[in-house]
This record gives structure tokens, C-alpha cells and sequence, in this order.
């Protein structure tokens, strides 16, 4: 019997086998390659923006940027798988309030209120307004209403107290009656008695305080107040015509001479001489001055007195009989119009009128006569 070969079993399957395992390796080689291609380089989301939104979206970023008095709030939501453009309405929203510091601004502490200080009440005349006709030798009650402007209280230590002019018989001082808080009023009255010539007489008056230091109103608290009156003569009754006496007319009185007569414009600082109506000469009779607290004053010098007359023009006669001193007047406390008397250095009589006052230089305009010595 004949014996046949074969291949070996085996050997065939072993073969079999590495092409298989050596196959399975290059499967899974490939397949570990393709999984990290595919995890590196494809989008999560397969869906595609939209181009028009993104270009729209960068516009808005870019107008935020360059604009700077309109404010936009750009949102961008990007819910899955697409994206979602969010835009304010076109009135742009407050944007939020922050306090500011500021710079550059320094405090400062409020104007502090002068301890006495007061003004004049609403009204100051509560008796006896300027230019008040009386008669001569008549008593009257001059009553002023005053307001306490300053920050201490008034008390009965505080007083009126007569400052220049004409006192006509008043005391020199009259103490308050009451406690006048700051803010408050009180009324100050004073009896007086009228002189006996004819003649408009004005005394200034001021407040002062336990030290003695005097103030009064006005814008620097230091002017004063005051009571003019005009002093005149009661008519006489008709004569009577004594039967079988004949009545002879009165001679009329002559024109006294006049020294000199004129216009002057004096500035603060100058003098006057009232003798020749000079002005800035060697013989100095009144001084036109100026304080600190921009008050202007004729002052009389070497002698000379002066006084107030009032509107009416006086004659020689009223200028001999009006009453005068040294006391310095305020020009602030006269009104245009109104006529004064003096006598010079020399005992000479004379008026002067104030005509004007210049409110920029206070330059004054004076109309004034002397007459010559009899």
C-alpha cells in the first residue's frame, strides 16, 4: 500500500494565524490615527454661524470703542448649536451715577456777623421825619426804630449817645430800656427842645456799647442817625392902628455887601478858604475830607464853625442867628439842595449850597456867598 505526503496541518493554521494578528494590528493602528485626526481637526457643532450676524457683531464692538457720548450694551449669547446677537434699543441707557470729588474748590468759612452792628428799621423815623416844622423853644420826642443786625445781644448796658451836630437840649447819652435780641427792633426816644432862632437844626446820633466803642447803620455800620428839624417863627397876629396915631412904614432893609461870591468843585483832600472862595490856599477855613470807611466830612478849620440851614435860602441875619460849631458834617447826611451857614476864620458870615455830588469821585458843587464885615 502506497503512502501519501501532505503539508502539515499545523503548519498551515499557525500561518493562518500571524496574518490574522498581524492584520488586526495594522487595523487598529489605522483606526487609533484616524480617531485623533478626527478629534484635532472637525468641529463639535456641525452647524455654521452665520456670517452676517459676525460681521454685525465686530461693527458694534468697533462703535463701542470710537463712540464717546452714546453708550451701547453688546451682548452676545451663544446658546448651542448657533450664535445669538443681542442689541440695546437706539436711546442709550444712563450709564451708572458716581460721586464726584471735586477739585480744586477750597471751603471756606461763611462771613462771620460783627458782634454790634445794626440797620435801620422799616421805618427808622418813628416820630419826627426830617424837615419836621416846630416852633421855637417847643419840646418834642424824637423816637428812631432800630434793628439789631450784629450777633450779640443789646442790653440796658447799651446806649444812644449824642455823635456831632445839634444836641438841642437832649442829654448827651440815654441808656436802652430793654433787652434787644439779635434779629430784633427797638425804638429809641429821645425829648428834645427846639432852639429859638429860626433855622433848620440836625443832630447825629450813634449807639454805643458798655466799652464806650460807637457804631451806628449803614453799609459800613458806622454812619449815623439823626433829627432835623426846621425851627420857624409863629405868625403875629395884625396890628392894630391906634386911632389919631399915624403908622409910618417899616424901612426896608438895605443889602448887606457881599466879601465874595461863586462856584467851587472841591475834591476830598482839598481845602476851602470861605474868606476869598479858594480853594488849596495858605488860609485854610474848611477841610473836605474822606475816611477809611469812605464817609466824607467838612471839617471847619482855624476857627470857623458851620451848620446845617436846611432848603430855604437864609439871609445874613438867619446865618447870624443859626446855630454852628466846629462838630465836622457828614456830607452823606446832607441832601442836594440844602444850604448851610459858617463863619470864617475872619468872623465873617456866608452860606453854601450843595449843589451836587459826584458819586464816582465825590467831587462836590458849591454855590457859596460871604458876606463883608459891617
Amino acid at each position: 500500500m502506497a503512502v501519501t505526503n501532505r503539508t502539515p496541518i499545523r503548519f498551515s493554521l499557525l500561518t493562518v494565524i500571524v496574518w490574522l494578528a498581524v492584520a488586526a494590528g495594522i487595523i487598529f493602528l489605522l483606526w487609533q490615527v484616524i480617531t485623533r485626526i478626527s478629534g484635532d481637526t472637525l468641529p463639535v457643532s456641525t452647524a455654521v454661524p452665520d456670517l452676517t450676524q459676525v460681521y454685525q457683531t465686530n461693527a458694534a464692538l468697533l462703535t463701542m470703542q470710537q463712540s464717546s457720548t452714546a453708550t451701547t450694551f453688546v451682548q452676545i449669547v451663544t446658546p448651542s448649536p448657533t450664535i445669538k446677537l443681542t442689541q440695546t434699543p437706539s436711546t442709550p441707557l444712563p450709564s451708572p451715577i458716581k460721586p464726584i470729588t471735586p477739585t480744586g474748590i477750597i471751603q471756606t468759612n461763611p462771613p462771620q456777623v460783627l458782634c454790634d452792628q445794626a440797620t435801620a428799621g422799616n421805618p427808622i423815623d418813628i416820630t419826627i421825619p426830617d424837615d419836621t416844622v416846630i416852633s421855637p423853644g417847643q419840646s418834642f420826642i424824637k423816637t428812631w426804630k432800630l434793628v439789631n443786625s450784629g450777633s450779640c445781644t443789646w442790653t440796658v448796658s447799651y446806649s444812644a449817645r449824642f455823635f456831632y451836630g445839634d444836641r438841642m437840649d437832649a442829654p448827651e447819652t440815654v441808656q436802652l430800656q430793654e433787652t434787644v435780641l439779635p434779629l430784633q427792633s427797638v425804638e429809641i426816644s429821645i425829648e428834645m427842645v427846639a432852639p429859638i432862632a429860626t433855622g433848620t437844626y440836625q443832630g447825629n446820633w450813634k449807639l454805643s456799647n458798655p466799652s464806650g466803642i460807637l457804631f451806628g447803620i449803614g453799609p459800613n455800620g458806622d454812619s449815623p442817625f439823626w433829627v432835623r428839624i426846621i425851627v420857624s417863627q409863629i405868625p403875629s397876629n395884625t396890628a392894630t392902628v391906634t386911632p389919631g396915631v399915624t403908622q409910618f412904614p417899616t424901612p426896608t432893609a438895605t443889602t448887606p455887601p457881599v466879601q465874595a461870591s461863586g462856584k467851587l468843585s472841591p475834591l476830598p483832600g482839598d481845602s476851602i478858604d470861605l474868606d476869598t472862595l479858594t480853594l488849596n490856599g495858605g488860609d485854610s477855613d474848611l477841610k473836605y475830607q474822606a475816611d477809611t470807611n469812605n464817609y466824607h466830612w467838612l471839617t471847619p478849620n482855624n476857627g470857623a464853625i458851620i451848620g446845617v440851614f436846611g432848603s430855604p435860602q437864609p439871609s445874613l441875619s438867619e446865618c447870624q442867628s443859626a446855630s454852628m460849631s466846629s462838630a465836622p458834617i457828614a456830607v452823606e447826611s446832607l441832601s442836594v439842595g440844602m444850604y448851610l451857614c459858617y463863619t470864617t476864620n475872619e468872623d465873617r458870615f456866608g452860606r453854601v449850597l450843595l449843589e451836587a455830588v459826584n458819586p464816582n469821585d465825590f467831587t462836590l458843587t458849591l454855590e457859596l456867598l460871604t458876606w463883608a464885615l459891617p
